[in-house]
């Protein structure tokens, strides 16, 4: 019996895996952060014999509540992504498996490798209507990479998608993928109403250090991303500061940054009631916005999510508030669960990779409602 991280986004720390039936683990920290939730591990053992597995210390990691009602996902071919059952209990997560196949993969969530993000670019390049551009490096010297979709004018929208600054936030990135498929459909209605109007800028991967690194919330120097957008720079978040001089380069007239929620098992999105400069004018694209994506898919919902802030007291380091209060436009955080939807529990995937990826082309849809009226 062997089991091993040391791979794209792999994440794990072993204690004890010398009975199946005692398999004890932990989870590694973010590098130079306190942060840790993500793991992503592959047990090469005897198949059709049962192994109880059990991750350790998670009443310290990051969002605790995270584990309550949560289900790991595994998979024998990295491609489908099943919930294994599992039990949450004083600081322990416990599942049990009886493997069909010699060797099996445990994450927190259908993982979205490197490899598979570079597929994507390359994949989307290469159709006409979309370059990619290299906006710098990260840290760790991996491309910091935007997709401009569409031909720019001075009488159509900018609309900017980020996802994954999160990097253990791998639902993000199918979103993405979602959503490209649909944009870059040559014969999609949805995509043509749109992109005779706007232009899109997408960053599939706002992360790709931490991502590879298997962190949940940092980058390669321990920087939570999301927190960076009042004063970026190249020596902690290369990332955040070049993709903003990007935004300032291009215009923005609209912004959707792309996550998932640890604890809330609902899609929802967060808005910008709390910048300085909220008005009645982003309230009522707001209210359209999200009243198209709930006349689109039952996927979504705005009945649970994060407390509204109160005038003025948005943090301002947050992606879509920082560029709400700056180019004064739509901007929503989209958050999608970990767990399931409640609204639409699915026992045997729960929220998955392939509900995130439609999710995103119901949110594309959904962008046809404000395009005419974002400025």
């Amino acid at each position: 019996m062997k089991i091993s991280s040391n791979f794209d986004s792999g994440n794990i720390k072993v204690i004890e895996a010398t009975d199946p039936l005692n398999i004890q683990l932990e989870i590694n920290n973010d590098f130079q952060s306190e942060f840790y939730q993500w793991f992503h591990f592959r047990l090469e053992t005897t198949p059709y014999q049962l192994h109880k597995l059990n991750i350790n210390k998670l009443e310290n990691s990051a969002y605790p509540d995270g584990w309550v009602d949560y289900q790991a996902v595994a998979s024998y071919d990295r491609q489908t992504w099943f919930r294994v059952p599992s039990i949450y209990e004083n600081g322990t997560l416990s599942f049990e498996i009886e493997p069909e196949c010699g060797s099996v993969y445990f994450a927190y969530f259908a993982p979205y490798s490197y490899e598979r993000h570079l597929d994507l670019l390359t994949w989307a390049q290469s159709q006409q209507i979309c370059q990619l551009e290299t906006l710098g490096e990260t840290l760790d010297g991996r491309d910091m990479s935007v997709l401009k979709i569409g031909e720019p004018s001075a009488d159509k929208k900018n609309i900017w998608i980020t996802a994954r600054q999160h990097p253990g936030e791998t639902m993000a990135q199918w979103f993405v993928e979602g959503i490209l498929h649909k944009l870059l459909d040559d014969e999609d209605p949805h995509a043509a109403a749109l992109l005779s109007k706007a232009v899109f800028y997408i960053v599939p991967n706002m992360n790709p250090d931490g991502s590879a690194r298997g962190h949940l919330r940092t980058n390669a120097k321990g920087v939570n991303l999301n927190r960076e957008w009042q004063t970026p720079s190249m020596e902690n978040s290369p990332e955040v500061y070049l993709v903003l001089n990007k935004m300032r380069e291009t215009g923005l007239d609209m912004h959707l940054d792309i996550h998932g929620d640890e604890a809330i098992p609902y899609n929802f999105v967060a808005g910008s009631e709390g910048i300085p400069s909220y008005d009645a004018r982003l309230k009522d694209l707001e209210d359209s916005f999200k009243a198209a994506l709930l006349t689109i898919t039952p996927e979504f919902q705005d009945e649970h999510g994060y407390p509204k802030d109160e005038p003025g007291q948005a943090n301002l380091t947050v992606g879509s508030s920082a560029t709400a209060e700056e180019f004064k436009a739509l901007t929503y955080t989209v958050e999608m669960p970990f767990k399931d939807n409640n609204d639409l529990p699915d026992p045997d995937y729960g929220w998955s990779d392939r509900r995130s990826y439609q999710f995103g082309q119901d949110t594309l849809a959904a962008i046809v409602n404000v395009v005419d009226k974002l400025r």
